[in-house]
């Protein structure tokens, strides 16, 4: 077994263990229903994975909770569809609205 030649201190000890953390799961919303889903992942919610549907998510739900996952995801979508509809302002525009 190997002895050290010098003794280590708490400070070199310290700094080399700084870097050994767990750091915290990136989560990006989901693109169509908004929910948070890990990168490049299929969405867990809404079974959609880079605007294709891969997973049936609806099929393996019970009546009651298929009718509640079906219209949240139609005010998902009436809520895109909403903020699609406004358009930027034009400089003219910017210039005569007062704030």
């Amino acid at each position: 077994m190997g002895v050290p030649k010098k003794h280590t201190t708490k400070s070199q000890r310290d700094q080399r263990r700084q870097h050994i953390f767990l750091r915290p799961s990136t989560l990006t919303p989901c693109p169509r229903c908004g929910r948070p889903k890990l990168p490049h992942t299929v969405c867990k919610n809404c079974g959609y994975y880079k605007g294709a549907e891969v997973l049936n998510v609806l099929a393996k739900l019970e009546k009651k909770e298929r009718k509640k996952r079906e219209k949240e995801i139609k005010e998902k979508e009436k809520e895109g569809e909403e903020t699609k509809k406004e358009r930027p302002l034009t400089l003219e525009e910017l210039s005569k609205k007062k704030f």
